[in-house]
């Protein structure tokens, strides 16, 4: 047989089973049997026969209509394949399928192989037509002598009409049950196919789709995934002793499975030989010699999916899968690009950069450790054109969450397989600065920026947002030394809260919001809408590494927005190219406010909150520190000119107060962005980057303001009382 299950009628050999001599008596006890098996193949050759006359009710003319609306699937069927999924230097992350299947070429076929089949299965395939008749006749009395249906007819092109339909089933299990339904009926209809079939392909043409479809055991489909999985080698370099297994096995794929039953496997293996001898295709030496040869089993264990990957990939290779089961660029629908995806036999050449890739995953692991209560994520992308260069995590992919795997990859937003993401704190207050500019506000503009101010009233898109709660929330600053005025560039470089919702109330709530959409940030990781609520620019509203990443990565491009890209190509197994998802780049903001943020963000790093984050080289870079509400989140999001990377720190589920905690080995009082995160980029970057040109940032001429004498002199008296509420807010 040709698929997992029995067929209606088994191909066989006469050879390995001879029916005993049967006496009179014998015959006269199974006339019945004999009756009634020949009424049935008669009925059978007259369906063949006649076709146009019409069988089992079907009309003349229906007949004759089926016979001209041959699908063309069974000429091409559309086989699942396996997808192979490669990092942008060519190296394979992993190979993932429905059915572990690679459709070759006859010409990459064993001539050992299809003649292995061909004698095993139906030996008079070239001789007769889509029916053997004379095998109708022979099986009909055999069957008759021994009173069963042990004796099959079923030509080699019946089975491969009938594995079509069951691939054609898919993973539907009744439609499979369909087309293993052993009826006269649909027998006669799958002998209308390969009649058909036989008048428009050659016997190599089937006999090759024939090879590619068959199921082989151990989750193998077609002879190429079979020689791999049993032998470690392609089809074409097979010996004869090791296709005349593979070919043996076909009838019966679990009695003849060479890993759990060998001396099974070594019986049918030599049936094979001797009927390649009994058909003049090897001498009676050639198959005492392959008689002679061991097993020789070289057996993989199938592997699939992105739990394979190594170094860490399996996040990003989940990634792609979700990219291309959500993306229109794959098909109109979701049920189009499930399908496309199921359906395999894809290259997928992807954006992700090994070097990068082991320079991140080598900072998350050595900084935190999977036993940790924490875990530490981080995204690298290539500012100026959306690509994402490497998707890292402490916990390791996999479903064992006593070894303290996980499936959700914290990098991402929940619709692509992430979580609900995590406040991102102060790395947020960048946007604002990006939206203040961008309004026309200067780098030099003054807010009074109190220790503490109560929230004030702010326009929004649709309105008006007021602080009605009673007492009314206050908004403070981190440390009770920091009072203004303040200027932009010192705000950002000690991270003053009062600072960013005052300018937040100057430009208005919805100025804000339209230039986190214009960076990407059109809804939470959760998939819910942004709130337009004065917290916004503290940053309170989840958001994931990769979102921020590519925040910072505009930064980094002067403004050029590119929508984050896992894909660079794809091709399918016969070398078509497929239409990927652009990055769709456009100007979000000037480079003039690129300039501005180049600095101001520089200065984060050259004497602010993140100043001790330099890197190796004296490399000019920009960045931001922020850290959650009670410490649950901390983040560093930063970049030079060709790498932007933002890493988070806390719990996976968001629930870890980061305070008298111990991470990697050392103790915290309590974590912020600069020395928990912080470290982690410093050290992912530092390896991303060694051997790559040192590049300076484009700045602006932002002078620094006068030296304070009054930090009240703006006339703003801080809150005398310590606030009744504070906003779920960051800190530095």
């Amino acid at each position: 047989m040709a698929s997992q299950l029995p067929p209606i009628w088994n191909a066989s050999d006469a050879g390995e089973n001879p029916p005993a001599r049967s006496s009179p008596l014998r015959l006269v006890r199974h006339g019945g049997t004999f009756l009634g098996v020949s009424v049935v193949s008669g009925a059978l050759l007259a369906g063949v026969a006649l076709p146009a006359v019409g069988a089992f009710g079907l009309t003349a003319k229906s007949t004759a209509e089926s016979f001209e609306d041959i699908p063309g699937e069974f000429k091409t069927p559309p086989l699942t394949q396996a997808t192979q999924i490669f990092d942008a230097k060519g190296g394979l992350i992993a190979k993932v399928y429905e059915r572990d299947r690679t459709v070759i070429p006859a010409d990459q076929m064993s001539p050992f192989m299809r003649q292995a089949q061909v004698d095993i299965e139906d030996a008079r395939f070239y001789e007769h037509g889509a029916v053997d008749l004379k095998g109708v006749l022979r099986a009909a009395g055999k069957n008759a002598e021994s009173g069963t249906a042990s004796q099959g007819a079923s030509t080699l092109t019946q089975q491969y009409v009938k594995n079509v339909n069951v691939e054609k089933a898919g993973e539907d299990q009744a439609a499979v049950l369909e087309a293993q339904r052993k009826t006269l009926g649909r027998k006669i209809q799958e002998l209308k196919v390969a009649i058909k079939l036989e008048e428009e392909m050659t016997k190599d043409e089937i006999l090759t789709n024939y090879l590619n479809i068959t199921f082989y055991g151990h989750g193998a489909y077609g002879v190429e995934a079979a020689s791999q999985r049993y032998f470690g080698k392609s089809n074409k370099d097979l010996t004869v002793a090791e296709a005349a297994t593979l070919a043996g096995m076909v009838q019966n794929p679990s009695l003849y499975d060479p890993v759990r039953f060998p001396e099974n496997t070594v019986k049918r293996r030599n049936v094979v030989l001797d009927k390649m001898v009994e058909n003049k295709h090897l001498t009676a030496d050639q198959a005492k010699e392959a008689k002679a040869a061991p097993l020789g089993l070289q057996y993989r264990e199938p592997q699939n999916g992105c739990i394979t990957a190594q170094a860490g990939m399996g996040f990003f290779c989940d990634y792609v899968r979700h990219v291309v089961k959500q993306d229109p660029a794959f098909g109109a629908s979701a049920a189009e690009r499930k399908k496309f995806w199921d359906q395999g036999g894809l290259n997928v050449y992807t954006t992700m950069d090994p070097d990068k890739q082991a320079a991140a995953q080598n900072a998350v692991t050595t900084k935190v450790k999977v036993t940790d209560s924490v875990s530490a994520a981080a995204t690298m992308m290539e500012p100026g054109t959306g690509k994402i260069l490497a998707m890292a995590q402490t916990r390791p992919y996999g479903l064992d969450a006593k070894k303290n795997q996980t499936v959700v990859n914290l990098n991402v937003d929940a619709a692509m397989g992430g979580g609900n993401g995590f406040q991102p704190g102060s790395t947020f207050k960048p946007i604002v600065a990006a939206a203040a500019m961008e309004a026309g506000l200067s780098p030099v503009t003054e807010y009074s920026s109190p220790n503490k101010l109560e929230y004030p009233t702010m326009k929004t898109c649709a309105g008006t947002w007021k602080n009605t709660d009673k007492p009314k929330t206050v908004v403070p600053n981190e440390s009770a030394s920091e009072k203004g005025p303040y200027q932009l560039k010192e705000a950002m470089a000690r991270s003053i809260n009062t600072y960013f919702v005052q300018m937040e109330q100057e430009i208005g709530l919805c100025s804000v919001k339209q230039m986190a959409n214009k960076l990407g940030i059109t809804t939470r990781a959760s998939g819910k809408p942004l709130d337009e609520v004065p917290a916004m620019a503290l940053g309170v509203e989840e958001m994931s590494p990769l979102t921020m990443a590519n925040v910072y990565a505009t930064f980094a491009a002067g403004g050029k927005y590119c929508a984050p890209t896992a894909i660079n190509k794809i091709t399918t197994v016969d070398g078509k190219d497929i239409a990927v998802p652009a990055a769709n780049c456009g100007q979000a903001f000037s480079e003039s406010t690129a300039q501005v943020l180049n600095t101001i963000l520089n200065g984060v790093t050259a004497d602010g909150t993140g100043s001790a984050l330099n890197l190796e080289g004296d490399r000019q870079i920009a960045g931001k520190t922020g850290t959650s509400d009670k410490k649950r989140a901390a983040w560093f999001s930063g970049y030079t000119p060709q790498l932007a990377t933002s890493v988070w720190l806390g719990g996976p589920a968001g629930g870890v107060e980061m305070r008298n905690i111990t991470i990697g080995g050392k103790h915290f009082s309590e974590v912020f962005g600069a020395d928990g995160p912080g470290p982690i980029w410093q050290l992912a970057m530092n390896l991303a980057l060694r051997g790559e040109p040192k590049k300076s940032l484009k700045m602006a001429d932002i002078p620094d303001p006068a030296p304070k004498t009054d930090p009240n002199a703006s006339g703003s008296t801080p809150p005398s009382a310590p606030p009744a509420t504070t906003p779920a807010g960051p800190q530095h």
